[in-house]
């Protein structure tokens, strides 16, 4: 029998989605499943977005144009602007979703076992995205009982190689809910500068910033014009997860050129997916002060109720809808397949993602997991009394 490429033998299954059979089945046995295991908000679609679809002129479903289209860009770069990020519609490319932004940004910038430095926790697909890369991800740990603030920066500047050509973030964090301030991305910056390094930064979670904190881009930092890409999606802004819209965002042109030459080979980006994106922009700000306050409350719901069961600990997460939480359990993968396979609750159960995906070392997130706060409050209070319950009687209790 044909064997399959290395390639294809180590890409890693996703830690938010590898569980999905075994919750299946325990829907098919009719329990109740509460999702804090992704990041698929709850909160209605912009109408204005939806009736831009439902009522678009298209007798033909044409290619569009590899770069995106022209008034969509147009729009972005208003976007952008009105976020004080100076770009105009040249910056930008129109991708297959954020993560094929990612994708060309690795592919790109990255030759074939160079390395990137990423923060630990981090999101879990940049493992697929740097192996079909053929690129190495070097992390620097953070940790929970900080919150994940960012580490040190003489640990970055001891992780550079002769081989490292990057540093990348995320900013809020996903998986952890960190913001980055503006001091702390100025350090990241001038490091960038000081070894010619490129600077990613992962920028889908800008509208969720709580307690009055902002969001700084790396696309502001004064002088890092060639080095700074940032990758960008609709997913999470507009609550839009199947658009499958996103963007790679960089003054540099030789990157935007060469990114460019991949989006051809792709031929171009959703054609639906550009009518709601661009149409989205309108969106009210009303809309968005209204799922902020939302979340908000949600996020305190959800950090009260986690903290408060016995062995469980769980920092304020400051942006994005996810944070990371401490158990006493021995291994998170397998509690979080028994949740699914052999435990309920009134019905019900809960789905949770394990940090063992997140980590470059699993052991580091054997005794954690992400979760999310997409749920209605409601739903957040029955999941973790579920969660509550079963530490109560999972077998790898470890206190």
């Amino acid at each position: 029998m044909p064997q399959i490429s290395h390639k294809g033998k180590i890409l890693p299954a996703s830690a938010i989605r590898k569980l999905v059979p075994f919750a299946d089945a325990a829907k098919e046995r009719g329990i109740k499943i509460y999702h804090l295991n992704i990041g698929q908000p709850d909160i209605l679609t912009p109408k204005g977005a939806i009736d831009a679809l439902k009522h678009a002129n298209m007798p033909i479903v044409e290619y569009t144009n590899s770069a995106g289209n022209l008034s969509y860009r147009k729009k972005l770069a208003e976007y952008y602007q009105k976020n004080k990020i100076n770009v105009t519609e040249n910056d930008i490319i129109v991708t297959n979703g954020g993560s094929e932004a990612l994708q060309f940004a690795f592919s790109v910038c990255l030759n074939e076992g160079e390395e990137i430095i990423i923060p630990e926790p981090y999101y879990t697909n940049y493992n697929s995205f740097a192996i079909q890369s053929n690129v190495v991800i070097k992390t620097i740990p953070s940790y929970i009982e900080n919150g994940f603030a960012l580490p040190p920066i003489e640990d970055f500047e001891k992780a550079i190689t002769p081989k490292t050509k990057a540093i990348m973030v995320c900013n809020p964090n996903n998986p952890t809910g960190y913001l980055y301030s503006e001091q702390e991305l100025e350090v990241l910056g001038k490091l960038a500068k000081k070894y010619d390094l490129y600077l990613f930064a992962d920028e889908v979670y800008r509208e969720f910033c709580y307690d009055g904190a902002k969001h700084n881009s790396v696309m502001n930092l004064k002088g890092l014009e060639e080095n700074v890409v940032l990758v960008d999606s609709v997913s999470k802004r507009y609550s839009a997860c199947g658009a499958r819209v996103g963007c790679i965002v960089s003054k540099n042109k030789e990157v935007m050129g060469a990114a460019m030459r991949m989006a051809q080979a792709r031929l171009c980006p959703p054609y639906f997916g550009q009518i709601f994106g661009e149409a989205a922009i309108d969106t009210p700000e009303s809309y968005f002060t209204e799922v902020s306050a939302e979340y908000t409350k949600r996020r305190g719901v959800l950090v009260e109720a986690i903290n408060a069961i016995p062995g469980c600990f769980c920092p304020m997460p400051k942006g994005a809808f996810y944070t990371m939480i401490q158990m006493p359990i021995d291994d998170s993968d397998k509690f979080c397949k028994w949740l699914l396979e052999e435990f309920s609750y009134n019905g019900a159960t809960v789905m949770l993602a394990p940090a063992t995906g997140f980590y470059s070392n699993p052991e580091k997130g054997r005794t954690q997991a992400r979760i999310t706060y997409c749920l209605c409050v409601e739903d957040i209070k029955a999941a973790a009394k579920c969660l509550e319950e079963a530490l109560k009687v999972y077998p790898g209790r470890t206190n």
